[in-house]
């Protein structure tokens, strides 16, 4: 068991993990998060003070993905305080900010996901594992394949995807800057096609930023909208905008 501080609201997290989850490559089975991996399949199994995770291996990306370094208290001294969150961190004590398994896979997509749907999202990336993704050796019931590498989406053609073909490019040039050992944040703004939101969406689940914001997206502007607060900026939940991110996208969920 990998512990963590209390309050943990696991159940939020699977709930987010399996929503998104990429047809072949993740599913969410009876409170399990299940996932291919270089490790081979891995599962995760989140409890009322910590995680289950095997194999050990995948210990510190599990660490990541399920937020368990956070600080609940710190952040809810803050968010709590806040007369709009308050009772969004009264009704959600212990949410987390789900990380990224693979940075890279991540960078993918926030890409995949400029202007599209969730579930959009997910059936566009089910389709790019199933062309360019590497099958398992013997699949296990609902997984499949392992996520792309970053040289076998660097080698594809932009036309074979099913979007812009702008954001085609995009994804194209960060694969080719992973392949090479070169994708950081900074290099994502350089590229036609990837604005603030993606590069905010990265740095908030791939890189742990606590603070990152994201006022352009539709999520957080109808819950900001249903509260009475359309157009709020969030600068009053400095250091922990990340959170009150997660706290408006789960209060859309009821």
């Amino acid at each position: 068991m990998l512990p963590t501080r209390e309050p943990f609201d696991g159940e939020s997290l699977l709930s987010f993990l399996a929503a998104r989850a990429i047809p072949g490559v993740e599913e969410v089975v009876r409170g399990t998060y299940r996932r291919t991996s270089p490790f081979g399949v891995v599962e995760m199994t989140p409890g009322p003070a910590g995680v289950s995770c095997h194999p050990p291996e995948a210990a510190e990306r599990c660490r990541r993905l399920f937020d368990l370094d956070a600080d609940p208290g710190a952040v809810a001294a803050v968010l709590g305080a806040d007369p709009l969150l308050a009772p969004l961190v009264a009704r959600r004590p212990g949410l987390r900010v789900p990380g990224g398994f693979d940075g890279f896979e991540l960078a993918v997509r926030a890409i995949v996901g400029q202007q599209v749907s969730v579930a959009g999202a997910r059936t566009v990336l089910g389709r790019m594992v199933a062309g360019h993704g590497e099958p398992l050796p013997g699949p296990d019931v609902g997984l499949t394949h392992l996520f792309p590498t970053p040289a076998a989406l660097a080698a594809a053609d932009p036309a074979a995807f099913p979007f812009p073909r702008t954001r085609a490019r995009a994804l194209i040039a960060v694969a080719r800057l992973a392949a090479g050992g070169q994708l950081r944040l900074g290099a994502l703004l350089d590229i036609p096609g990837i604005g603030p939101w993606t590069a905010s969406y990265v740095a908030m689940r791939a890189l742990g930023d606590r603070d990152a914001f994201l006022p352009g997206d539709v999520g957080i502007r109808n819950a900001l909208a249903a509260l009475g607060a359309e157009g709020a900026d969030g600068e009053r939940w400095r250091p922990w905008r990340s959170y009150a991110v997660m706290h408006l996208w789960r209060s859309l969920d009821g």
